[in-house]
């Protein structure tokens, strides 16, 4: 039986505060959380509200690009 496209894949979410403000020297880096979501039910981009250790407060987290 043959498979096609996969309904679920693998997505990262990155935190869009740290990216905007190139992320300062004292911080550790730019957030960033593995999910998955359903390419039928969500066709756009990703954007869920997550804590980033990096900004210290909850931020929107986008979809981007492997």
């Amino acid at each position: 039986m043959a498979k096609g496209k996969d309904a679920r894949v693998t997505i990262i979410l990155e935190c869009t505060c740290c990216v905007r403000n190139r992320v300062n020297k004292e911080s550790i880096g730019i957030s960033r959380y593995i999910t998955q979501k359903n390419r039928h039910n969500t066709p756009s981009r990703l954007e869920l509200r997550k804590f980033c250790p990096s900004c210290y407060k909850h931020t929107i987290h986008g979809e981007i690009k492997k």
